[in-house]
């Protein structure tokens, strides 16, 4: 399931490309030093930071998270280590509700910022304003999908409206998006976890195969939000390398 997310950033990181190559020309530069007021260009400035800022939640949580795995598989190794196992797994769902409170928190700040972005990027002051925001909007509904992946799949429902301006990207992709309410990575470790705390019958080979699934899941949307916060700073300092001039 996480291959639908890591697909999502890597399209990110695509839009990241794409839209600083379009600021490495110079008519773009013109049309944007000219035409852009001080409030715009405050905007624009503030929109990467929030992207920044999101890309920076999502690679706490997915540490926190990682780390946490690492506990759970060293104690499960650990045969007939039962003490251990039950440490583990404690610190483990401990974890889980601290990574799905600063989701929250931050999931809540998106809301706040949502209304904005959608107001800015419906004002055609020019067109290459538009396209920015557009840009920035995309960007934050597809981390806002990755933030729900992490800590509560299910509630991906609650994106509403909001996931529409992500279909700008991708169209052809709306089907695949409806498959995401099913049991990913995180869930199928928490199900597992719980089941075996509350010794009902679960076996200990598969709950290391999803744990080992869940470690991949993890490493691979690390490296992507890496990717894509290094992209965003790039964009960043190109915008603020034309604003200066």
């Amino acid at each position: 399931m996480f291959k639908d997310q890591s697909h999502k950033l890597s399209g990110l990181q695509d839009l990241q490309d794409c839209t600083d190559r379009l600021l490495q020309l110079s008519t773009t530069q013109q049309v944007l030093a000219q035409d852009c007021g001080q409030i715009w260009v405050d905007e624009l400035l503030d929109g990467s930071l929030r992207l920044l800022d999101i890309c920076s939640t999502a690679k706490d949580c997915l540490l926190q998270s990682k780390e946490s795995v690492y506990e759970v598989q060293s104690a499960v190794r650990r045969r007939g280590a039962e003490a251990a196992f039950t440490v583990g797994a404690g610190n483990y769902l401990a974890s889980g509700k601290n990574v799905k409170k600063t989701i929250r928190k931050a999931l809540g700040n998106i809301k706040g910022i949502r209304n904005e972005l959608i107001v800015s990027s419906a004002t055609k002051e020019n067109e290459m304003l538009s396209m920015l925001k557009e840009a920035e909007a995309v960007t934050m509904s597809k981390l806002e999908s990755l933030l729900y992946f992490i800590s509560d799949p299910k509630g991906q429902s609650k994106q509403s409206r909001w996931s529409a301006i992500s279909k700008l990207m991708q169209p052809k992709r709306v089907a695949c998006d409806s498959q995401e309410l099913s049991t990913n990575e995180f869930e199928k470790v928490d199900a597992a976890l719980k089941s075996l705390i509350s010794h009902k019958r679960a076996s200990i080979d598969n709950f290391q195969s999803d744990l080992e699934n869940l470690e991949m899941c993890i490493q691979d949307l690390e490296m992507g939000v890496e990717c894509l916060s290094r992209k965003i700073i790039r964009t960043r300092v190109s915008l603020l390398n034309i604003f200066n001039h």
